[in-house]
């Protein structure tokens, strides 16, 4: 991923991406019902490395499945990128675990960029105090097994109603996650930077008691002007 483009992410509101998104007819980007276990980390950005879960049938996801090396749920964990994002299609089914906290720090101590699951995490409480970014539906106690089988690594999934193709910029805040396809990262995160720095000058603005029309959007004559004259002063 273009450390720039990584950059100027983090800096940037999953609210901004979905209407840069949005302009480009990409109208379903953002994952539902996903939200973050810690709301006070920085943004989380990376490409996305998946994993795909199928509804487990009883004589496949015996607990004994956990011996085998090549279990593609700890395949995922361990051969996850580093400064990737951990994305699992769990079918938005968080009635058992996609993962717990065990597997969440291992990703981190392996330098993962974060964690996303359509279903709930395990361990809840002690993911939320790793300072990592992982994001879920709901906490949920039991374990994977009771309702997902591990499949496919790396593939196409369906995470929260979006779909997700591996090497997709995903990208979390305090609000949730949105995938930007990975061909257009570099020019939407150029434009949702200039996005954003209208969008703060025009909360400066109705904060000190401005109207909306003609400034968002700026169709007044000086509405632009006002702009720039900001943005020079704000240094931006």
């Amino acid at each position: 991923m273009n450390p720039e483009t990584r950059a100027r992410l983090a800096g940037i509101s999953t609210a901004t991406l979905c209407t840069a998104l949005f302009k480009r007819g990409l109208r379903n980007q953002f994952i539902q019902d996903v939200r973050p276990l810690n709301a006070n980390l920085p943004n989380m950005v990376g490409p996305a490395f998946t994993l795909r879960y199928i509804p487990a049938r009883e004589d496949l996801n015996t607990i004994k499945v956990f011996e085998d090396r090549a279990h593609p749920q700890r395949v995922a964990v361990e051969t996850c990128p580093e400064g990737a994002v951990l994305v699992m299609d769990s079918r938005k089914d968080a009635r058992a675990a996609s993962a717990g906290s065990i597997l969440v720090t291992r990703l981190m101590k392996r330098g993962a960029a974060g964690v996303v699951t359509d279903g709930g995490f395990r361990d809840s409480p002690e993911i939320a105090e790793l300072g990592f970014a992982a994001y879920h539906q709901r906490p949920s106690a039991p374990t994977n097994l009771t309702l997902h089988q591990a499949l496919d690594i790396n593939a196409p999934i369906g995470c929260g109603d979006v779909a997700v193709w591996p090497g997709d910029i995903v990208v979390g805040d305090r609000e949730g996650v949105v995938v930007i396809p990975a061909h257009l990262a570099d020019e939407i995160s150029i434009e949702a930077v200039e996005m954003t720095a209208f969008e703060d000058f025009v909360t400066s603005q109705v904060r000190q008691g401005a109207t909306i029309l003609g400034l968002y959007p700026p169709t007044d004559p000086d509405a632009k002007d006002k702009f720039a004259a900001w943005r020079k002063e704000q240094g931006r």
